[in-house]
C-alpha cells in the first residue's frame, strides 16, 4: 500500500478518534460505538466467505456481520465498515472478504481498521521497555495486546511488524504458535478465537417498532413480526 494512503488513513483514524471521544491509545468497545453512532447492527450466522457488509442512505446507517466466524475476525469486519460508513467518500454496497485482490478503497478499509483498532501508542504502552530497547517483543506481550484490543493473533502480529517493533522472521515463527493452545497456557480463555453474538441487534430498531405500535400506527401483529426480523421472541420471558 501506498506510503501516501497509509498517511492520510493514519489522519483520519486519529480525527474519527477524536470525534468519537477516544483517547489515542485506549481500546474500542465496538458494540457501545455502534449504539453511540447510531448504527444498525445485526449479527447472522453466514457462509464462510461473508464477512459482513454495510449500507448508507443519508443519515441512517446498517451493518451486517457474520456471527460464524470467529469474534476478533468480527471485531475487523465491524472497524473495517466503520471506515466505509463514516470515511469513504463514496461508500458502494459490498461483500466484505477477507480473500482476494483488493482495490485502493478495501486497502484502506482495512488499514483503518488495523489502525483505528490498535493505535500505535496504545500498542507501545502494552509492551515494557526493556522489550521495546532490545528490539524483541515477547510472546507474552503480543497475547496482552490482543487481548486488551479484542483482535486476532495474526492481526496484532502484522501490526507490531508494520511498527517495526519485531522483524519478519519472528513475526513469522509466532503466527506458527496454534492460537487457542497458546491463549490457555498463558492464562487467556479462548472466546475471543470463537463464533458468537448470533442473532443479536444493536441499535433503536426495536424502540422505534415500539413507538410506532404505542402510537398505533402499526397493529400488535405487525409490531411482533418487527421484533421476529430481529430475533425477538415474543414467548420469551
Amino acid at each position: 500500500m501506498k506510503a501516501a494512503l497509509l498517511n492520510l488513513v493514519e489522519s483520519q483514524v486519529s480525527r474519527f478518534r477524536q470525534e468519537t471521544g477516544l483517547s489515542d491509545t485506549e481500546a474500542v468497545n465496538l458494540k457501545s460505538l455502534l449504539l453511540k453512532l447510531n448504527v444498525l447492527t445485526v449479527y447472522r450466522p453466514l457462509s464462510e466467505k461473508f464477512s459482513g457488509m454495510s449500507l448508507k442512505s443519508g443519515e441512517q446507517r446498517f451493518m451486517l456481520i457474520n456471527s460464524n466466524q470467529p469474534k476478533c475476525r468480527q471485531h475487523f469486519t465491524i472497524a473495517h465498515e466503520l471506515y466505509h460508513l463514516f470515511i469513504d467518500p463514496n461508500p458502494m454496497p459490498h461483500n466484505c472478504s477477507a480473500e482476494g485482490k483488493k482495490n485502493d478503497v478495501e486497502q484502506c478499509a482495512d488499514a483503518f481498521a488495523q489502525m483505528f483498532l490498535m493505535p500505535a501508542d496504545g500498542v507501545r504502552q502494552m509492551i515494557p521497555d526493556s522489550e521495546l530497547l532490545s528490539g524483541h517483543v515477547s510472546l507474552a506481550s503480543v497475547l496482552r495486546i490482543e487481548h486488551y484490543f479484542s483482535v486476532s493473533h495474526a492481526a496484532v502480529l502484522n501490526r507490531i511488524f508494520d511498527l517495526k517493533l519485531i522483524d519478519r522472521k519472528e513475526r513469522d515463527c509466532y503466527l506458527q504458535y496454534p492460537v487457542k493452545k497458546t491463549a490457555k497456557e498463558y492464562g487467556y480463555g479462548t472466546a475471543l478465537y470463537e463464533p458468537g453474538n448470533e442473532n443479536l441487534v444493536i441499535g433503536d430498531f426495536g424502540e422505534k417498532a415500539r413507538k410506532l405500535f404505542e402510537e398505533e400506527k402499526i397493529s400488535e401483529g405487525h409490531y411482533m413480526e418487527l421484533l421476529h426480523k430481529i430475533g425477538i421472541n415474543d414467548s420469551e420471558d
